[in-house]
């Protein structure tokens, strides 16, 4: 039986947590400098992994290779088993046009291009995280916001930050059943806890959001809105991971959001 040592690496816990972080920054390098393929850089960050898990952390051999195939089963399913539905349901709503539908939808809601961000990118993002996640909201959400008139750009980086705040109990509160299985810590106890943390970040996103479309003048103008979207957003996630399941925190939520459009005055922000 292998007992996991904190400080492996000369025992230094700094060192160690720098040497841990390698297969990680090979991954990112070949995949933002060398522009390699996603599976080459990929496999490569694997084979990174299994020898700083063997040779830099004691890890038998035998181990090291078992808990590399079960992390790639765990992969296949259920995480690209989510992903790869979630995108077939996507396909399949562009080919039967009800994309186009849920798009204009959204339009109508109201021309506010910061109220447009609060509603697609935030409320029906933290949607698709928790039926979907790894990230398929920020793909999809970018979308329609570049349909809605953004800027390329400005669509992606508003999708990105909005879906920091349910990204924690996405695709089913997968992440916290993954925490709590590693841990061997009660799922209830890791959902409540973390979900005493994330309702901090809700409250917050949305004012990040109207800020990044519109600046500060976005702030002035929108952040009645924004703050009524984030505390409803915050107190749907509080209640569902304390009381409810931990499966719940990021579905519930987008549905108690109410639609700020409503509240919406003032000009049309520039997008």
């Amino acid at each position: 039986m292998c007992v996991q040592v904190l400080e492996p690496v000369a025992g230094s816990l700094s060192l160690s947590a720098l040497v841990a972080t390698l297969p990680l920054v090979i991954v990112l390098i070949l995949l933002g400098g060398v522009r390699l393929k996603a599976h080459l850089a990929g496999l490569i960050g694997l084979l990174a992994a299994v020898l700083v898990a063997w040779l830099a952390c004691g890890m038998p051999l035998g181990q090291t290779l078992s808990s590399a195939a079960q992390g790639a089963v765990f992969g296949l399913f259920p995480i690209m088993w989510i992903v790869v539905n979630a995108l077939w349901v996507y396909r399949m709503t562009v080919h039967t046009r009800h994309f186009d539908i849920l798009r204009r939808s959204f339009g109508r809601l109201s021309d506010d291009p910061r109220i447009q961000a609060l509603v697609v990118a935030f409320c029906f993002g933290a949607l698709l995280e928790a039926l979907a996640g790894f990230g398929a909201p920020v793909a999809i959400c970018a979308v329609m916001l570049v349909a809605l008139g953004f800027e390329p750009v400005k669509a992606a980086v508003v999708a990105l930050v909005a879906n920091t705040a349910p990204v924690a109990f996405g695709a089913m509160g997968t992440p916290v059943v993954t925490l709590a299985q590693v841990t061997e810590l009660p799922l209830d106890t890791v959902a409540s806890v973390v979900g005493r943390q994330t309702p901090l970040l809700a409250l917050v996103v949305p004012l990040v959001l109207v800020a990044l479309v519109d600046g500060r003048r976005g702030l002035r103008e929108t952040w009645v809105p924004a703050v009524v979207c984030g505390f409803a957003f915050a107190v749907g996630q509080f209640v569902a991971s304390n009381y409810v399941s931990a499966n719940s925190p990021t579905s519930a939520p987008p549905c108690s959001a109410p639609a700020p459009s409503s509240k919406a005055k003032g000009r049309r922000a520039i997008r």
